[in-house]
């Protein structure tokens, strides 16, 4: 008992403090970004904290399987850098044996991030792209900011919005793009009374809506100028590239819409995020062996290979998630699963496997 309890301790306080390292270095990148998309004007400052906020949970589906391998890992290479796993091999504890004693700890691990990934990452999802949708929080519109001229794309496209209402609606909207055709240079001026922003259900996507203006087209060259008087115009927004409402719509569906569903993305989502808890005790398995070491060579010394296995497995994953979302099937993440811990179990087992041998025999 003192023994899984001080092995238990060790991996999980190796556990958290990886896991905190990783999170401080995926969270400021993230923050960072997203800063970038408020400066630029695509997302309302005053969003962007409670946006964050609710999408903590989605960070810790990869760094608690993560930080809980690299815990073991470290834990273990410790404990054989110090000569204490020597006395525990020594007394007859075998890699089985060791891989029962923190057994609580990968249990504890895998319900958390089976809870994360099932559950609370989704509703998170949901909730921040519920914010997203609100028309403020849209306040700059990527292009357009209140009370002043704007210039994106190098100078090709400049923007002046008058104000912004509350509820989203703008006063005196001007546009200017220029383009280059094959035909030469073109040269478009679009002004507007009102617009605001409206936003496809279906597939999430945000317009620019104008109403009584005048958009005026010429090409340099050319004395031609085409004058266009409209009620109602509408643009596309483009979105910035990997940004937060580039996300795709289909994270925040709930877990048991999935399993009902027939649609093959669905399904797809359902199979990686039963998979992510499952990341935990078929790593463990290559944990405990790969984490062998001695004091000369030091605790980071299986390191490296370790990770490379954690990478393969993850790499894999992501090719079945790929493949499932054509094929409708989900055999491509068991035959995953089933590759890595069946080479878990024989690494677990190396040494155990000849005596039970010839036990056999």
């Amino acid at each position: 008992m003192r023994t899984l309890r001080y092995l238990t301790l060790d991996v999980v306080t190796h556990t958290l403090a990886v896991s905190l390292v990783l999170f401080l270095v995926v969270f400021s990148g993230r923050f960072i970004k997203y800063l970038a998309e408020a400066a630029i004007g695509d997302l309302s400052a005053g969003v962007l904290l409670p946006v964050m906020l609710y999408k903590l949970p989605a960070f810790f589906e990869l760094i608690l399987p993560l930080g809980f391998y690299i815990g073991l890992l470290l834990s273990f290479g410790r404990l054989y850098a110090d000569s204490e796993m020597v006395i525990l091999r020594a007394s007859g504890t075998s890699q089985a044996q060791l891989y029962k004693y923190v057994a609580p700890a990968i249990l504890a691990i895998t319900t958390g991030v089976a809870v994360i990934a099932l559950f609370a990452g989704p509703y998170g999802a949901l909730k921040a792209n519920a914010l997203l949708s609100e028309p403020r929080s849209a306040e700059g519109m990527h292009v357009l900011a209140e009370g002043r001229f704007k210039k994106q794309r190098g100078g090709d496209y400049v923007t002046y919005v008058a104000r912004i209402d509350d509820d989203g609606r703008m006063d005196t909207v001007f546009v200017a793009e220029r383009q280059r055709t094959e035909s030469g240079m073109s040269l478009s001026a679009t002004l507007a009374d009102a617009g605001s922003i409206e936003i496809d259900q279906a597939s999430g996507r945000r317009y620019l809506a104008l109403s009584d203006g005048k958009r005026y087209d010429m090409t340099l060259g050319s004395a031609e100028l085409t004058e266009t008087q409209f009620s109602g115009y509408r643009s596309l927004i483009p979105e910035v590239e990997g940004g937060l409402r580039s996300q795709a719509r289909i994270e925040t569906l709930p877990t048991g819409m999935l399993l009902s569903s027939d649609n093959p993305e669905h399904l797809a989502i359902f199979g990686w995020r039963v998979s992510l808890p499952m990341i935990v005790p078929i790593t463990a398995l290559f944990a405990i062996p790969l984490s062998r070491t001695d004091s000369r060579r030091g605790r980071y010394a299986r390191l490296g290979p370790a990770l490379v296995v954690f990478l393969l497995y993850f790499v894999a994953l992501s090719q079945a998630r790929a493949i499932s979302e054509d094929s409708s099937s989900a055999l491509i993440f068991i035959a995953v699963h089933a590759l890595f811990l069946l080479s878990g179990l024989y690494l677990l087992f190396k040494e155990e496997l000849p005596r039970w041998l010839n036990g056999r025999v």
